[in-house]
């Protein structure tokens, strides 16, 4: 077993640990669009119907496109994955709003429908490849100390 396999097995047992499988979180994901769109039938301005929006749209497509790998992201990933999904959600809606703009079509409804349908089939497919997943971590360490020890750069 090489060494991403051995963090990408570590990271999978923390979010077990956590309580959350894999496949969970997929799942989680998956409903967190409709389940934004469902609160937005709640009466009023209560916190109970806007919370659920604000979180969804600022962070479930980036997470439907970021995370769900097959073993998890490797432990130097997670934080990355952290820091991009916003802005990658942010950017998905975005383009959602303008699209809908462009075919006067736009409404909360309808926007919420088109960033939920995109979450429900990114989070069935696997996650988009993070730099940081790839080279892992530890390989990253390594070649950081070595090049401070020959006094070369990295």
């Amino acid at each position: 077993m090489n060494t991403t396999d051995s963090q990408d097995t570590r990271h999978g047992a923390a979010v077990r640990g956590a309580g959350l499988a894999p496949a969970h979180l997929r799942v989680l994901v998956a409903v967190s669009g409709w389940l934004a769109l469902a609160a937005t039938a709640m009466p009023g301005p209560a916190p109970l119907r806007w919370i659920p929006v604000l979180l969804f749209t600022l962070f479930g497509p980036g997470c439907a496109a970021l995370y769900p790998q097959r073993r998890g992201p490797a432990a130097g990933a997670g934080l990355e994955a952290v820091a991009l999904a916003a802005p990658i959600s942010l950017s998905l809606g975005v383009l959602a709003a303008t699209s809908l703009f462009l075919v006067e079509a736009f409404s909360a409804t309808a926007f919420l429908v088109s960033l939920a349908v995109f979450t429900t089939v990114a989070a069935a497919l696997p996650g988009l490849p993070l730099p940081a997943a790839r080279r892992g971590g530890v390989e990253h360490s390594e070649r950081t100390d070595r090049g401070r020890v020959t006094g070369g750069g990295t």
